[in-house]
Order: structure tokens, then sequence, then C-alpha cells
């Protein structure tokens, strides 16, 4: 009974009349009666050899009385790497003798031992640790037939989880005492494991997003694990940026537009660059704006000035405009070429009274054909570069460039503003993509109102060089503006090849990950330090399942939405049906 005295005797402040035990109790073999009741407790002498967050969660989660222990004792890494290197000298010496036999292998076998020997590379490297843990389950009821059932009810839920649970037979006292809140393992029924699975193995964790939600927070879905809403406010982030990468068909435009209609609940500002026509719809039911740049009354003037110049926005007007010039011909300009575009660019604006001086800066711009017709009055090389620039400039593709800004760049607080680009030729979507982040970007004020920026499709973007490096200056600066970036793409493979992608990553505090395609899981896990659970979990999602990934939060949800939303977010061919994302 050294137990027992143990257990009388442990702490010198314990006060003994703390009603911690029944009057009596009368052991049987495999239970034990209490009082006017009877417990029975099991031990966990079994798991899986794959295990995900919470996985005991299941055997808490009982409509019955449970008192549950979780006894973990630190194993020293001495003792560690000795006892793995003796288990792993017996696995070896059974696998050369199964086959020096010519003995069909056990699975089971190679399994463990190539598990064996990661482990001791992981502790090695210090990279986790073992732990002696025991697991013990006590049921109570009021009856020994309620009692078999109740226990037979949770070891079927364990078996179905790939665990064993097994009665602590000839030992009821032992099981009983080791539940008790004193810290005091009498069972002894211990495993080892490493730090992972037994932090995974904390049954009274959460899986939920932790602490409260921010008051902007919004609703992305319903956790995977627990059932409970995911609450998400990215302007509580360190930067307001998101990335949403899905392979086709997944749910990424369904998740981003249920996004995008509570943050217009909440007074957000939202502008969305729209390659495929996908929003405007979203637009008119919430009494949005739509903007077809190309279209007739719909250009955009790279030359014009914000509405709150800085001294060098001058200076960074006629960069772009050579910015402009490269997009559109496809390639970059020599540095005769660049002089000669200077030179017509200041002497454009010269032409209108624009100078250095900030007063002259509310004066009507230039235009693009101004540009380009100096270009030509020019030197032979600023000739040969108007007359390259012709199709966009007076052509039958200057639609864009021709004409001066008509109208706004972005909404009011609560409003939708898209720009639809699904009309736009193929030969000028780089060039018009650009020219829009960059009216939006100048349109970007710190006047109060939170904004968020998203650009579906962002591949297409991605792609050209100069279009690459706006998305990726915006990402950096957005939140200087109160602004936010979300970038939607379904090629993970043009986000992750390219630095410029891989700074957008880094620069987006709120990642979310929906199923991937097969041949981009590698990088997809490896840009975003997924783990092999992860990585399981993005390759079989559903549609519309997805992770959040944020800091140290790590999340799985499933998108939902009310009726009246889900009809308004449907995309393609969905959108005349009855269901989907």
């Amino acid at each position: 009974m050294t137990w027992l005295r143990s257990l009388w005797g442990w702490g010198e402040s314990f006060d003994a009349s703390v009603e911690l035990w029944p009057d009596a109790v009368r052991p049987e073999a495999r239970r034990v009666q209490t009082g006017d009741g009877w417990a029975a407790t099991l031990i966990l002498v079994g798991w899986p050899g794959m295990v995900s967050y919470a996985w005991l969660e299941p055997l808490v989660d009982q409509a019955t009385r449970l008192e549950v222990a979780l006894h973990l004792d630190g194993v020293p890494a001495e003792v560690a790497a000795a006892r793995l290197r003796k288990q792993r000298a017996r696995m070896e010496s059974t696998q050369r003798y199964v086959a020096a036999k010519e003995h069909l292998d056990d699975p089971r076998l190679d399994a463990a031992a190539s598990d064996a020997a990661g482990l001791a590379s992981r502790i090695a490297r210090g990279d986790t640790r073992l732990h002696a843990m025991s697991f013990y389950v006590t049921v109570h009821a009021p009856t020994p037939e309620t009692l078999d059932r109740s226990c037979a009810r949770l070891r079927a839920t364990a078996a179905a989880m790939m665990c064993d649970l097994r009665p602590a037979t000839f030992r009821p006292l032992q099981g009983l005492t080791s539940t008790v809140p004193v810290g005091i393992d009498s069972l002894g029924a211990r495993r080892t494991v490493d730090t992972d699975t037994a932090a995974a193995a904390f049954p009274f964790g959460s899986p939920d997003v932790p602490g409260p939600p921010g008051e902007q927070a919004v609703l992305y879905g319903l956790n995977a694990i627990s059932g409970a809403p995911v609450l998400w406010d990215r302007w509580a982030e360190d930067n307001y940026n998101s990335i949403v990468v899905a392979r086709s068909g997944a749910g990424k435009s369904y998740f981003a537009k249920t996004t995008m209609l509570r943050e217009l609940y909440q007074d957000t500002s939202v502008t969305v660059i729209d390659p495929e026509g996908e929003y405007r719809a979203l637009a008119d039911a919430v009494g949005g704006t739509v903007c077809a740049p190309g279209a007739a009354g719909e250009a955009i003037n790279p030359l014009a000035l914000p509405t709150q110049a800085s001294p060098e926005d001058l200076t960074r007007r006629k960069l772009f405009c050579a910015t402009v010039i490269e997009t559109a011909l496809g390639e970059n300009l020599s540095s005769t070429e660049a002089a000669a575009v200077d030179a017509a660019v200041a002497a454009a604006y010269a032409a209108c009274g624009i100078t250095d001086e900030p007063g002259t800066w509310g004066r009507k711009p230039p235009i693009m054909p101004e540009v380009t017709a100096l270009l030509a009055e020019g030197s032979e090389i600023g000739a040969s570069l108007a007359a390259r620039l012709a199709p966009y400039v007076t052509g039958g593709l200057s639609s864009l460039l021709a004409g001066h800004t008509e109208t706004a760049s972005t909404a009011g607080p609560g409003q939708l503003h898209v720009f639809d680009l699904s009309a736009v030729p193929e030969e000028m979507a780089a060039v018009t993509t650009l020219v829009v982040l960059d009216a939006i970007w100048r349109s970007l004020r710190t006047d109060g109102v939170r904004r968020l920026v998203a650009v579906d499709e962002a591949w297409l973007l991605l792609r050209d060089g100069a279009g690459a490096a706006f998305l990726s200056r915006l990402a950096k600066s957005a939140r200087k503006r109160n602004a936010g970036l979300m970038v939607i793409t379904q090629d993970a493979d043009d986000l992750l090849s390219t630095s410029l992608g891989h700074t957008v990553i880094a620069n987006s505090a709120t990642q979310v990950l929906l199923r991937q395609a097969p041949q981009s899981i590698a990088a997809v896990t490896a840009a975003f330090a997924l783990t092999d659970t992860e990585a399981d979990l993005i390759a079989s999602a559903r549609r519309g399942d997805a992770l959040l990934l944020a800091g140290q939060t790590r999340v799985a949800f499933s998108t939902i939405a009310a009726p009246e939303e889900h009809r308004l977010c449907l995309t393609g061919l969905e959108a005349f049906g009855d269901g989907g994302r």
C-alpha cells in the first residue's frame, strides 16, 4: 500500500478535511463502489502513429461524468538517447533476423524503426524532448450496469480514433486515486512520447483562435475541430495584408467575397481589381460602383497627381510614366530612351503650367498623347519610341491611356468599388492592372477610413516584372495609409517562384490556404512552414475548407454564408445552380 501512504502524505499543507474521498470504498476486479455510486478507470495504452491537435478531445467530450488525468514527466536527454539506442538496436536486430531467415517483412516494425531513427535525430538536434505520459479516465455511474455501458461507449469512441483504452484490472483503487487532483500516478502505466505528441494530447486546450475577437473582427467560418465561429480581425495584426492561395475551384473567390461583404458591414472601404468580371453582381447588390478601364469615358491618366501631393510626387509621376511605357512595350527602356521619355514628360507638365513649385500642382495634368507628341518632335530615338507607343496612345488600344481620369479610384466608408478588367484585351492586361493599382495607391489617404484593396487572380500581375514590383511595394507600404492588401491567386508556383512573391507573403500577416494542386504541395509547405498534418489538410481539403495562418495562430475552418450572402458569392456556372462555393 505504498501508493496509498504516499497519497495520504501528499503535501505538508494538505487539508485532510477537503472532501476528495468517499465515505467508503469497496473494490472489485475492474470497478470500485464509492459511496452510493460506482467508478471504473480506463488506461490509454495505444494510439495511432500520427495524431492531430487536441486528439484526445473526443474522449473527454462525453455525456457522462468523467475524471480525466494526464500525467507528464520529462525524460532527461541522456536517458532518452540511451533508451532510443537500445530500442533501435532491438528493432534492427529483428529486421536482420527476418532478412536472414527470408521471412516476410513486418510493415509495423519497419515503420517503428523509421520513426525511431527520425526521433533520435530530432532529439540530437534539440528539436524535441521525450516525456513519460500516462492518460487515465475514471468513469462514474449510479449502477454497475450503467457504468459498464458508459465504459463500452468510451472504448468504442477510442477504437474509432484508433486508440486503445483498457480497464485497470485488479487496480481500481489505484485508478481512482490517479485521477484525483493531487498529482500522483498510482498506476504508473506510462508511455514515452515526444513534445509534439504530448502537447497535442492535452485535452483541455482549445483549437479556436486565442483571445477575444477584436472590435473589427469578421466571421471567416466555423472551426473544423470545435465547430466554433472563427472570428478574425486583420486590423489588429502587425500589418493589414492577407493572402489567399488555392487551386481553381477550391472556393477562394467564395471566401474572398464573404470576407469583403463582412468588411463592408464594418464600414471598411473595399476596392477590387477584378480580371474576370466576377464581382460586378456583388457590387450591384450592395450599391457599389463598377469601373471598366478602357471603356468609353473610363480612361485613367497615369500622369495625374494625387489630391494630397507631397514634394516628391511630381518626380514619382515622371518615373511611373516610364514604367507604364516599359510595361506596355514589354521591354526595358535603354538609357537614351529613358532620357528621351523623361524630357518629354517634363515638357508636357511644363506646357500645362506644372513645375516643381507645389502651388502649380492643382492644374490640369497632361495626358499620354501629349507626351508621345513631344517624343515624336524630339530626337530620332524619341520618334521611334513614339511610333511603337502609337497603338497604346492614339491607336486601337488607346482607350485606357488617351484621356483624363473621370472616375473615382476608391470607395467611401462601407462602399464597394470594382475595377472590372474582363473586357481588357490581353495585350493591355498588364499595363491596365498596373495603372489601376497606381490609381488606387494615389487615392489612398490617411483620413481615418479603413480601406481594403483586393487583387483577384494576382498571378496575372505577378508574371509581369513591373506589376509584381508594384504589388510588393503596396504590400510593404499600405499600412501607413490605413489600408490592407488582399492578394487572391490560384497559381502558387507564380507566387513562390520570385523573390517579389515571397515579399508579398512575408508582408501578409494573415494567410489563408485552401486546397492546393498536388504538384504545388511541397513548395507551399516549405514557403508557409506547414506541418505534415497541415500539408495533408490542404492537399485533401473539401471546397470551402481552409487553413488560417497568422503568427502562432493556425486554425482550420470551413467557410459559411447566410443564404443571401451565398447567392451573391457564387461564381461561374454555380451562380445558375443551387449551391457550391
